[in-house]
């Protein structure tokens, strides 16, 4: 594997823990199992949030896992003991398990050469050399003591905020439990204060900007906030006489968005963005990209309207 330099003024040293070329890996505790995770700070990676995680590791490491249910069954329970052991350490780490049965492309694109593996990544590169085959979890343990004494003498204090715990949680009525980070802003949004679920959601942006569902409920309830009390009607009237005027257009692509026209809210503004310029193109384009927000990046008619915005921009 090519190795990318490390930014930070010095990397993990993780070489005590690399297995002598022919040795035979301890098997970890616990055997095979089903699939990893159970941990508030353990996410299982797949080609939509891929970029997600590594965005995270701009905030503090990532332990990326690659595992296989089929080909090394025992590498399942790694993963899940390497969720166990990030637990424990409320949010200096987080674990990133990839199944590469079901994930290929990501561990072709990161040129990964067998499992189970692990990487190590800060400021969204690798930060040590992998660690190749399977690790009991006192052995995980000693690792990730070793990293936090290395993180805190190079001052990297950051940590991730809780993810849901895997798992199927649900409420009472057998849907999926809300994730507890959300439930001041969804609160708010019950109770009508939609400036209360701006701010909450705010709050969990500023603490962890690769949060992208806090991110998504934050561009969601501004569009709330910005139509709360519009004339439909008149908003149309407005826009139709005014068709370069951007706070009219990006008025009726909110209400559009709202009322689940979601082409016609980006067709709108990408229209905006071609026909206008400087200051006035800037404020259609960052508006453009809010609702790409609102709505989702995996969104297949984002991926659409991305395409078209870059069309009208080039």
């Amino acid at each position: 594997m090519t190795q990318q330099p490390f930014s930070r003024p010095g990397a993990i040293d993780l070489s005590g823990l690399n297995r002598p070329a022919g040795g035979a890996p301890a098997a970890p505790a616990g055997g095979g199992g089903a699939a990893p995770g159970g941990s508030a700070y353990s996410v299982q990676v797949n080609e939509q949030n891929i970029n997600d995680v590594v965005q995270a590791s701009m905030t503090a490491p990532v332990m990326l896992v690659f595992y296989s249910t089929s080909r090394v069954p025992e590498s399942v329970a790694m993963a899940n003991d390497v969720a166990t052991v990030a637990g424990e350490y409320d949010g200096r780490f987080l674990a990133a398990l990839v199944d590469i049965d079901q994930a290929p492309q990501i561990a072709q694109m990161m040129q990964i050469p067998t499992v189970p593996l692990i990487l190590v990544l800060l400021d969204g590169r690798p930060a040590s050399q992998p660690l190749q085959g399977l690790i009991q979890i006192d052995e995980l343990r000693a690792l990730f003591n070793q990293m936090g004494q290395q993180l805190t003498a190079q001052g990297v204090a950051g940590r991730h905020q809780p993810r849901v715990a895997a798992g199927p949680a649900a409420d009472e009525d057998g849907e999926p439990a809300l994730d507890p980070r959300y439930r001041p802003a969804q609160a708010a949004l019950e109770a009508g204060d939609i400036d209360g679920a701006v701010a909450a959601y705010q709050k969990l942006v500023d603490a962890n900007p690769a949060d992208t569902e806090a991110a998504a409920g934050l561009a969601m309830a501004k569009v709330l906030q910005r139509t709360a009390g519009v004339d439909l009607n008149a908003a149309r009237e407005a826009a139709a006489a005014n068709p370069d005027d951007v706070d009219a257009q990006t008025l009726v692509a909110d209400l559009d968005l709202l009322g689940g026209h979601v082409d016609d809210a980006f067709d709108r503004l990408v229209e905006l963005v071609r026909r206008t310029t400087d200051k006035e193109r800037d404020r259609a384009r960052e508006h453009l990209l809010a609702l790409f927000a609102a709505v989702g990046n995996a969104d297949p008619r984002v991926l659409k309207g991305r395409q078209k915005l870059a069309s009208a921009l080039f």
